[in-house]
């Protein structure tokens, strides 16, 4: 998470309920958790998964995605440039539409959706190459989506691997 600036806006309920892109940058509010707000946006990936995906045909469900993606560039990069700090941690629309791309793709069953969750919130803290090269150097609300999606691609990786492997 790239840190730099300064802190303008110490973000509460009032500050995520001021516009509605903070509403959606910061999660509905899930953004707001005091310790691990990017673990706590992933979390809220699972509820919005479940209600719209069985209402959406395949097709459609990917739309929205590269919709819910585009219009995180543009939501991320107004709260980002309001609070002063670009990637802030409470930013946290980045991890639900990455995430609601990795449950499209992860097979049915809770351990797999445990699994898919735990190995998007590994790559997404660790930053392996070159996830950490996109979190540096890209700025503003492309590279806020960006670098999830880039963990997003890694956990699929994963976990297409491990499911060639099983029998």
């Amino acid at each position: 998470m790239t840190t730099s600036g300064e802190l303008r806006i110490k973000p509460n309920w009032r500050f995520v309920f001021s516009h509605p892109a903070h509403l959606l940058s910061f999660g509905f509010g899930s953004g707001l958790a005091r310790k691990a707000p990017g673990t706590f946006g992933t979390l809220a990936a699972f509820p919005i998964y479940g209600y719209i995906a069985p209402r959406l045909s395949d097709a459609m469900f990917m739309f929205m995605l590269v919709c819910a993606f585009a219009l995180g560039v543009w939501v991320c990069d107004i709260t980002g440039k309001v609070l002063g700090i670009p990637d802030y941690g409470g930013i946290v629309w980045d991890e639900i539409v990455a995430f609601m791309l990795v449950l499209f793709f992860t097979p049915p069953g809770w351990h797999w959706s445990l699994l898919a969750f735990v190995l998007f919130r590994f790559f997404d803290i660790v930053k392996p190459q070159p996830i950490r090269y996109f979190d540096s150097n890209w700025h503003g609300g492309l590279g806020v989506m960006f670098d999830d999606l880039l963990a997003a691609g890694y956990a699929l990786l994963c976990l297409a691997i491990i499911k060639s492997v099983l029998p």
